[in-house]
């Protein structure tokens, strides 16, 4: 009999040739945001693997949402007609379907590469003003990000809106909102990083509300047939922070708004966690995220063997209870 792992699936208007997912792996080789030869080469490699479906590294939807100045944007024209070549070329080589990660990395933004330092950079060293829901840096020896107005927040709304058409007419099956790992919209999120008392902050409610927000506006521009799926971290791995049941919440409203998968991670927003690395220590998340709505749901965390992966996938206690 064919492992699961290896057939096909159905994701909102597009299917699968099987279940196989190639992650977004930042590779902070782009110039002024638009992707090099480098990219070419890296993309058209991964696609000739015959995964059913390949997320582009997380681009930038305006220069100061760059994690470094190497990351990709998507905001000018020649940005766009970039990734609409690298599209082009995947698409030459295999069927692998593209959908691309859209963010902002808000307090996390204007780093050295992984390979330097990786520490945030000095406006001096090439940095730049850093922005984020609340004013606390993410590490104490970083810039102090300035916290949005409510002006700003409604224009990073419109920037994720406007890169999610571009990512449409580039080509793109799809798009993985990124309010993982940290970011701006995980920011937001996570009481430790969001001591806002306006409606964005607060409450679950109120905190939820700007990835919810941008969700919409992201589907109002590329129409409800476009894949829109959003990647999410389960889990600070601090007391008081986010966590899974109120992931799973969320979760909830944003199938409700039409979210065609969810991509579960964790990350935490200290250097001190003391995290269980181990074999597939994040499936639970995504296990218990897959019982709380019916769209796919994507595992990731030291997942390094095709029979752990379709038992993570097709559990054999839990028949029933795919993920993706």
């Amino acid at each position: 009999m064919q492992p699961k792992l290896f057939s096909p699936l159905s994701l909102a208007s597009i299917t699968l040739p099987n279940r196989i997912v190639i992650p977004p792996m930042c590779q902070y080789a782009a110039v002024e945001g638009v992707a090099q030869n480098w990219h070419t080469v890296h993309y058209g490699t991964l696609a000739a693997s015959g995964a059913g479906l390949l997320v582009v590294e997380a681009t930038a939807v305006c220069p100061e949402g760059r994690i470094s100045p190497r990351c990709l944007i998507l905001q000018t024209d020649e940005q766009e007609a970039a990734l609409a070549k690298l599209v082009q070329n995947m698409q030459d080589i295999a069927p692998t379907v593209p959908i691309l990660q859209l963010g902002h990395a808000g307090r996390k933004a204007s780093c050295d590469v992984p390979w330097g330092t990786g520490a945030c950079l000095s406006q001096e060293a090439g940095g730049w003003q850093t922005v984020a829901p609340s004013p606390e840096p993410m590490n104490t020896q970083d810039t102090q990000p300035l916290p949005l107005t409510l002006e700003e927040i409604d224009t990073v709304k419109k920037q994720f809106a406007a890169s999610a058409l571009r990512a449409k007419r580039a080509g793109f099956a799809g798009i993985e909102l990124h309010g993982a790992h940290g970011y701006l919209l995980h920011q937001f999120l996570s009481p430790l990083s969001n001591t806002r008392t306006d409606q964005y902050g607060g409450s679950l409610e109120n905190r939820m509300r700007l990835v919810l927000e941008v969700f919409s506006a992201m589907q109002e521009a590329v129409g409800k047939e476009f894949i829109l799926g959003v990647r999410l971290s389960a889990s600070d791995w601090v007391e008081g922070g986010w966590d899974v049941e109120q992931t799973a919440q969320l979760c909830q409203r944003l199938e409700a708004l039409g979210c065609a998968f969810f991509d579960i991670s964790s990350g935490g927003l200290s250097t001190q966690q003391k995290i269980p690395l181990g074999a597939g220590y994040q499936v639970p998340f995504a296990q218990r995220i897959k019982q709380a709505v019916s769209a796919p749901v994507i595992a990731v965390g030291l997942i390094t063997e095709p029979t752990q992966a379709e038992e993570v996938m097709y559990p054999r206690q839990s028949r029933g209870l795919e993920m993706l």
